[in-house]
């Protein structure tokens, strides 16, 4: 059987385009922008809500939900959405086979001991500017590499915070892929190959 494949990205760097590919070429499940709906349904939240705090937040949001941590038994909105999520994905998971993005999908399933290939997809700034140039055109107002920087700060902050692992630390992933040297067609054929020989 083929593992569950977790796809972990740096932001424009293709991660969402290579598990859904990946996901094709396999004949399995893909998970991305329908756990934030599945998420938003359990919970009651709009949609915007969960996709703004599902996956990203800022360090003041972290430090706040500590404190109140520390002082009550308070669950915040963002820990309310992250449990949703997990159990989300721990459900998919228990289906079988499948290709999920994000969410510290890659920590959730190994601490439960499913079979997971962990994937980290990174690429180099200039070609992650290029790719989401490519794909939203030109964003006025707004600094692209300013806005890659933050991005992938509030994935490392929200990924610390639930798991005490770093994001982007090869040492917690099975799989790195470089796609600013690679492209998304080796990626993903790289991704398959490694799966069916796992399998």
């Amino acid at each position: 059987m083929l593992p569950i494949i977790t796809i972990s990205r740096e932001f424009g760097s293709g991660g969402h385009s290579i598990g859904k590919k990946t996901a094709e070429k396999l004949m399995i499940p893909f998970m991305d922008a329908d756990i934030i709906d599945k998420a938003a349904e359990k919970l009651g939240y709009s949609r915007d809500v969960v996709e703004e705090q599902g996956e990203s937040a800022t360090g003041a949001s972290m430090i706040f939900n500590v404190s109140a941590a520390a002082t009550s038994y308070f669950r915040s909105q963002q820990d309310e959405i992250y449990l949703a999520q997990r159990q989300i994905i721990i459900d998919q998971a228990k289906k079988g086979p499948c290709v999920i993005v994000g969410r510290c999908s890659d920590f959730i399933l190994k601490q439960k001991e499913f079979k997971v290939l962990r994937v980290l997809i990174h690429s180099d700034i200039e070609s992650r500017k290029k790719r989401i140039l490519s794909r939203y055109g030109e964003l006025k107002d707004v600094n692209i590499e300013k806005r890659i920087f933050k991005k992938d700060k509030e994935r490392s902050t929200y990924y610390k915070y639930y798991t005490d692992h770093e994001w982007g630390d090869y040492n917690n992933y099975d799989l790195t892929l470089n796609t600013g040297l690679m492209g998304e067609d080796l990626s993903v054929d790289l991704i398959c190959e490694t799966a069916r020989k796992l399998s």
